[in-house]
């Protein structure tokens, strides 16, 4: 499930706006997507385990990079087979 932007339903003339997915994910968004805390975020991506976006002087995740993380984190788990 992408993640969405944090937009209200209404704009302040009434108007309804339509969520859409965030392309690029804060440091706080991408530490609660994968259910750790910001230090343990800053620690993974200072060690090159979780790729970042730099904007300036701003960080950003992508949700792919996060899956990716995830994924080999896991493959070396036996599964329930």
């Amino acid at each position: 499930m992408p993640a969405t932007t944090t937009m209200d339903d209404q704009h302040d003339n009434g108007q309804y706006v339509q969520q859409l997915p965030a392309l690029l994910l804060r440091p706080e968004q991408a530490a609660q997507v994968l259910a750790i805390g910001e230090r343990t975020l800053w620690e993974r991506t200072k060690a090159g385990e979780i790729t970042v976006v730099r904007i300036g002087r701003s960080v950003r995740y992508r949700l792919p990079d996060l899956e990716r993380y995830v994924s080999k984190l896991t493959a070396g788990i036996p599964g329930d087979d």
